[in-house]
């Protein structure tokens, strides 16, 4: 793994980006202090170093129908290797299924589930999230309302002296 040496720029760039993803480059240029041809080179830099994974719309669930968001912890049965694959490839096919994670504790996987309503989201747990392979048991939660949903990460560890870095490396003032 290569080590990436970034700066103050760049890190601004980064959390501008998180912030205003259709933000031109000039627009950005603006904001961290530097040219659009700068800012342009900084993030073909940067998006080719796998630091931005990609450019997309955040969409509003709730305005799209989708009013149901839930939790769901997964366990699956123990016979063999094959299972994990076969139930990952399941909920790669499914697209209610925003996000699935491998988890440690009680639990083998953690999925968040969007639907339009209650009677959807039975449906699509009792007809194909059950059936999928390998599973053995799904404990649910419904959110009831959203106290905190972002997709900006923290930068401010990158900028902090002392502390060990695997990928990236700050190149500070």
């Amino acid at each position: 793994m290569t080590t990436l040496t970034i700066d103050r720029h760049d890190l601004a760039l980064l959390d501008a980006l998180q912030h205003s993803g259709n933000a031109t480059n000039a627009t950005l240029g603006e904001r961290v202090h530097l040219s659009a041809s700068q800012v342009s080179r900084r993030l073909q830099r940067l998006e080719e170093a796998g630091l931005i994974a990609g450019h997309a719309a955040l969409l509003n669930p709730a305005a799209l129908g989708l009013g149901v968001t839930a939790f769901a912890q997964v366990i699956l049965e123990r016979h063999g290797e094959a299972r994990p694959d076969a139930f990952e490839r399941g909920v790669a096919a499914l697209p209610e299924v925003l996000e699935c994670f491998a988890v440690s504790g009680n639990a083998d996987y953690m999925l968040r589930i969007v639907a339009p309503d209650l009677a959807a989201f039975s449906e699509l747990m009792m007809k194909r999230v059950l059936r999928l392979p390998g599973v053995a048991n799904i404990k649910t939660n419904i959110a009831l309302h959203t106290v905190k949903h972002t997709h900006v990460l923290p930068l401010e560890h990158i900028a902090q002296p002392n502390r060990p870095r695997q990928r990236v490396r700050y190149a500070g003032d």
